[in-house]
């Protein structure tokens, strides 16, 4: 698989980093490079923590760019934290991809893999000509909340500020579980401005990803068939299990997940599927 070169970016926080690292260990081991660009803030921790691993024969390189916060500001301040998103990472991202892209003809980015919460990466890589696959690297059911929005918007469900309307149980699809209200992701995040920044933020991704060829989800349809039946375009590749984990439990779960996986088909098939598109998307 000589010349695809991946740039992958997650969304800030350690439930995001450690997935795409995962797929991206995977693809490595498929022969495909990998830049993973943290935040200045997480790539610290992510280098401390794998300094003696090996990240795939190193076909794994990690670099980094400001999120656009002070260092002693609050990263968990999630309103703050996406509006700096927002105004400063863009263009520095762009500024890498330009970076690596002069520096060897040969080693250009082919395609990039964003997570779903970092959408607007897609549309930088479209603007300069490059592939991209969204990623979402939790639960199917979650993101399906997520995209739901305007549903829920045009049912009378909540408010356009994401408020609910009604003290009842939300269902949003067949075969789903049910919602409640205060459970919504949106409403455990803080207070009514931050909630605001966050269903903003949301709304602009969910649009973003409806021009994405490629939508993957680290979960499967063993796990999940009615949110996935609920939104067909997501695509599930996992659920993906850490390289890093050692000890004979871990080993134990990791090859019944894998064994799973293979025997469902769906999620085994669709990584082989995503690393041929990625083959012959090379730009």
């Amino acid at each position: 698989m000589a010349g695809v070169h991946l740039l992958a970016i997650p969304y800030p926080a350690q439930g995001h980093v450690i997935p795409l690292m995962e797929l991206s260990q995977c693809l490595a081991e498929r022969g495909c490079r990998v830049t993973f660009v943290n935040t200045e803030f997480d790539h610290r921790r992510v280098v401390n923590t794998l300094a003696d691993d090996k990240l795939s024969g190193g076909r794994i390189r990690l670099v980094s760019i400001p999120d656009g916060m002070k260092p002693e500001d609050n990263r968990n301040d999630l309103g703050r934290l996406c509006q700096a998103i927002l105004r400063v990472m863009p263009g520095k991202l762009r500024g890498i991809i330009e970076e690596i892209n002069q520096k060897d003809e040969d080693n250009k980015i082919t395609c990039m893999i964003a997570d779903l919460n970092m959408a607007w990466a897609l549309e930088v890589a479209k603007g300069m000509g490059i592939p991209g696959v969204a990623f979402w690297p939790a639960a199917a059911a979650i993101l399906v909340c997520g995209i739901s929005i305007p549903k829920m918007i045009g049912d009378g469900v909540i408010s356009e500020d994401g408020t609910p309307l009604k003290d009842e149980m939300i269902e949003l699809g067949p075969n789903m579980p049910v919602i409640r209200p205060e459970h919504l992701v949106w409403r455990c995040i803080g207070d009514f401005e931050t909630q605001q920044i966050v269903i903003d933020y949301m709304l602009k991704n969910a649009k973003i990803i409806e021009d994405v060829e490629w939508q993957v989800c680290n979960t499967s349809i063993i796990l999940e068939p009615g949110a996935l039946a609920n939104y067909p375009r997501l695509l599930p590749i996992g659920p993906l299990i850490a390289h890093h984990r050692h000890g004979k439990r871990a080993l134990e779960l990791k090859e019944k997940v894998v064994h799973g996986v293979r025997q469902g088909g769906d999620s085994y098939n669709n990584f082989n599927n995503l690393v041929d598109w990625l083959t012959s998307a090379q730009t």
